[in-house]
């Protein structure tokens, strides 16, 4: 059997629901270590109560804490993978964290629920089971850090979450799910092709995300610049775009050395610079905007928030997003 180490953090998923009013809350004890003897007929599991936190509560000094586990029980412990337990709401921005900073192709899953454990239809126990089993299979093993949910396995790269409720809120836009759990077998029916890593010690930058709407202006970004910001990503409007009255403020910024990287606020699709109007992608990449290769905007944040720890050259970042 493998060798798996199971990290609890928190969330729904170690939640329980109160009969009487409907409010679903910590408890003192985690209700997943009472699932800890049927793991034991998948793998030799190791399992540590890290944190008792909401994901709105998680923060990059949790996800840094997490990293720093698990290359130390790489070493110290010899695991052969890696389960993480976590709230939904950020569930893909620690797997997507991990992803691109943990030092070792060693199988890392993270799991969740959508209802806490003494709920009808509770699926963080499935959930569970079916994330060792993914940690506990040969064919995870170079993959990066996975999502596995109700029955699917997607990249930490690509899900993201996208109903409030529904227990298949995980989806992965344009790429669909890598593989599946079934009763019998992990199953993958294809691979990522690409895995980019940055081996940091800290995170120390204050990188903000803007979201682009219809008659937005300049004086969000003045307000701003008064934050002295490392960093900014923008959710622009369709393929790369911008209102016209935002251009000024935004050279401005770059201007003063702040590095700006867009996404779009669509679902699917990348940012490119194909129109030549004002405030069109054509002009922001002339203005030195960073154009990013697919990714969504709380995960391109992250990702600048992690290159800027390696450096501050724009033509460094740039090719770094287009990864």
């Amino acid at each position: 059997m493998k060798k798996i180490l199971i990290i609890h953090t928190g969330g729904t998923i170690a939640m329980m629901e109160d009969k009487e009013t409907g409010a679903v809350g910590q408890n003192q004890k985690n209700p997943l270590l009472l699932h800890t003897d049927a793991l034991a007929e998948i793998a030799d599991v190791m399992v540590e109560d890290l944190f008792q936190l909401p994901s709105p509560h998680i923060t990059e000094k949790e996800m840094l804490i997490l990293k720093q586990k698990i290359e130390t029980s790489i070493i110290e412990n010899k695991i052969e993978g890696v389960v993480i337990t976590h709230g939904t709401d950020t569930l893909e921005e620690t797997a997507y964290f991990l992803d691109i900073t943990v030092q070792s192709d060693i199988p890392i899953v993270v799991t969740g629920a959508m209802r806490s454990s003494n709920e009808l239809g509770a699926d963080g126990p499935y959930n569970l089971i079916s994330a060792v089993r993914v940690a506990a299979s040969d064919s995870a093993s170079g993959t990066g850090v996975l999502v596995v949910l109700n029955d699917e396995i997607h990249t930490g790269k690509n899900a993201t979450k996208t109903h409030t409720s529904n227990i298949a809120t995980f989806q992965s836009p344009q790429y669909g799910p890598l593989g599946i759990v079934s009763k019998r077998e992990i199953t993958f029916h294809h691979m990522p092709t690409v895995r980019e890593t940055y081996d940091i010690g800290k995170v120390t930058k204050n990188v903000i995300l803007l979201k682009a709407y219809a008659g937005m202006d300049g004086s969000i970004i003045s307000a701003i610049r008064s934050l002295h910001p490392d960093g900014l990503v923008i959710e622009a409007l369709g393929q790369g775009n911008l209102p016209p009255s935002m251009v000024p403020e935004l050279k401005v910024l770059i201007d003063e050395g702040v590095p700006v990287v867009l996404v779009s606020r669509c679902f699917n699709g990348y940012v490119q610079d194909v129109y030549n109007y004002e405030g069109g992608g054509r002009q922001l990449k002339d203005l030195g905007v960073i154009f990013s290769n697919g990714l969504n905007g709380q995960k391109a944040r992250l990702k600048l928030l992690i290159t800027l720890e390696v450096t501050q050259k724009h033509d460094e970042l740039q090719e770094m997003f287009f990864i």
